[in-house]
Parts: C-alpha cells; sequence; structure tokens
C-alpha cells in the first residue's frame, strides 16, 4: 500500500512510519518544515513539504495513495481552536474526496464525544464531525499522552509537586505516543473498521502516576496537588500565558477532574491496553527530569 503520513516526524509520526516502512509500504510524510526532509528521506520515506491548509498542495500529494493518517498539528497559538481544528478537517475532506483516498484514520481524542466543556478537545469534537463526510474514516481516540507530563518538569524542580485543577484520586486515560502509532499502523491497512476506536496504555490515578514518576527520578512522595480552576488560571496568567490559552487548559482540566471527559470512553474502552506502562514512560521522564 502507500500511505500518507501527516505530522511530520512527530512522536507519533516517526514510530507510526518506521512501522509502516518495516511492513513494506511505501510511505509519504507530509510536513510543513523543508529541514525535515533529509529526516524524512533516511527513514526511506517520501516526504512532501506544504502546509496541510494548502488543498491543492494536499490533493497533489494524496493523488495515487491508498490512505491517509490525519492530524491536526498541536497549536497552542491558534486565537480560536476550533476554527483551526475544522479549516484543516475541511481540507483533508475535500483532498480525500478529489484523490480518491479509499481509507483514513484520523487522530482525533477522548473526550471528542462533547460538543463543548472541554476546552481544546472541543476541536477535535468539530473535527470528527466535519471528517464524518468520508465514507471510510475511523476516529482515533487515545487519553492523555504520556508525555504530557514534561509540563510539570520545572514545576517538579521548583516545588516539590505536581500540581493543576485535576489530581489525587482523578483517574486520567493515559497512552504513549508509540502505542498510538502501532494501533494506526494497524487501522491504517484495513479496508474498513469500527468509526471510533479509544487508544490508551493505562488508566490510572493521578496519585499513583506521581508515585510511578517520583519513583524514577528519586522523589518517592511526590504528590499530585488539585488545585482551583481560579488558582490555576492564575499561576498560567502569572507565567505569561494570554487568557485564549488559559482558559481551554482550565476546562480541559476541569473536565478530567468531573470525569465528563471520560464518560464515553468508559461505555467503550479499547479491549487491549498499549504495551507501554506508567513505570516505563517514568523512565523516560527520568532521563528527561
Amino acid at each position: 500500500m502507500h500511505i500518507v503520513i501527516t505530522g511530520s516526524l512527530g512522536n507519533i509520526g516517526k514510530p507510526l512510519t518506521q512501522d509502516l516502512l518495516q511492513q513494506g509500504h511505501a510511505v509519504t510524510v507530509i510536513s510543513s518544515n523543508p529541514e525535515k526532509q533529509k529526516e524524512i528521506e533516511a527513514l526511506g520515506a517520501k516526504a512532501a513539504i506544504g502546509k496541510l491548509e494548502d488543498v491543492a498542495f494536499l490533493t497533489k500529494t494524496l493523488t495515487g495513495t491508498d490512505a491517509l493518517f490525519a492530524m491536526e498539528p498541536p497549536n497552542f497559538g491558534a486565537p480560536d481552536h476550533i476554527v483551526y481544528y475544522t479549516t484543516i478537517a475541511h481540507s483533508y475532506v475535500a483532498a480525500v474526496k478529489a484523490a480518491g483516498v479509499k481509507r483514513v484514520v484520523h487522530l482525533s481524542s477522548w473526550g471528542a464525544h462533547l460538543e463543548k466543556g472541554t476546552g481544546f478537545i472541543t476541536g477535535s469534537y468539530h473535527a470528527e464531525q466535519v471528517m464524518n463526510a468520508l465514507r471510510n474514516v475511523t476516529h482515533l481516540r487515545p487519553g492523555s499522552f504520556y508525555t504530557n507530563l514534561y509540563r510539570f518538569v520545572d514545576m517538579i524542580r521548583h516545588t516539590g509537586f505536581i500540581g493543576s485543577n485535576y489530581g489525587g484520586e482523578d483517574k486520567v486515560v493515559m497512552v504513549h505516543p508509540r502505542d498510538i502509532a502501532t494501533v494506526a499502523a494497524a487501522e491504517l491497512v484495513k479496508t474498513a473498521s469500527d468509526p471510533v476506536r479509544y487508544v490508551a496504555s493505562t488508566d490510572i490515578t493521578a496519585s499513583a502516576a506521581a508515585k510511578a514518576i517520583g519513583a524514577a527520578i528519586g522523589k518517592p512522595d511526590l504528590q499530585w496537588i488539585t488545585f482551583s480552576d481560579e488558582e490555576l488560571t492564575k499561576t498560567l496568567l502569572d507565567r505569561g500565558m494570554q487568557p485564549f490559552q488559559v482558559a481551554p487548559l482550565v476546562e480541559l482540566g476541569a473536565a478530567i477532574h468531573s470525569g465528563a471527559l471520560r464518560s464515553d470512553y468508559d461505555l467503550h474502552p479499547p479491549e487491549v491496553m498499549g504495551k507501554t506502562t506508567i513505570e516505563d514512560f517514568a523512565k523516560e521522564f527520568s532521563a528527561a527530569f
């Protein structure tokens, strides 16, 4: 098969590209960064340099291909994340239809079943609605990326704890990007599949996650403290973040804390969890710490 991957060589894109190449597929990787071309080609894939919002570029890249891994690369600088997500989703739909691509696997998120109240994930909800115009699309809904925990490195160093507006005994579905890549590789070669598939490596309390991280970095008493929404808002604003960036982050954390974000996941959990445990990731965290 000839498969196109979006997301460049990011945390998902690189292992996904490697998996597909090892299986003998021809792979084209789309990146907006010309400097990535050599790295992409060194893996054995073809590089396509351009913007996902450019329908003509996307159509040309997709013509003659069998499947597409479609994602909206994170852009926390976008003033309106819903507009950002839906713009790219509309570009995918137009290009896929014009190029006649038969299979699409779309990276969405847990919580994407909710139209509102989930912060940045509302972008995934709206993207799914747009992408549903395609006949053979599967939305992958991964939990919170393990790699999101890296943003707490400085907090741990300076305060000795992890803190957000969720924590303690709040349960968080977490996943390693490699495990997402594994599922995506399997889905891309299917002729058809379910419209939604959840992807997770573990389902764990915030306290248990902090304990695993703490054990790996030599801080066995590491705690995950729960702030109020107001406390988190003030903290993020004081750090220099813009209000349009802060509000969705606070809303997302509140949805995790209330359990709203996981309400559909609990009804349709994955049959098989990913291979990467929190202890496995804690070793990676320790190396970065």
